[in-house]
């Protein structure tokens, strides 16, 4: 392990750490509910993907 020969200043510190940020996400809103969705994602609401029906609800039955 190194020793430490020099500090390095908080500008320096500040330029190496200016690139640690979060990016947005990007949204999309779905055709079919109007909702805000992840794109090239199945909405879990409507199951539809490219304006396909691709997966069905689950109707829950009560006893």
């Amino acid at each position: 392990m190194g020793a430490i020969f020099r500090r390095h200043s908080k500008g320096s510190k500040g330029r190496r750490r200016s690139h640690y940020k979060l990016k947005t996400p990007t949204i999309v809103v779905d055709p079919q509910t109007g909702e805000f969705t992840l794109p090239h994602r199945v909405t879990p609401n409507s199951g539809y993907y490219k304006g396909q029906l691709v997966l069905e609800k689950k109707n829950k039955e009560t006893k």
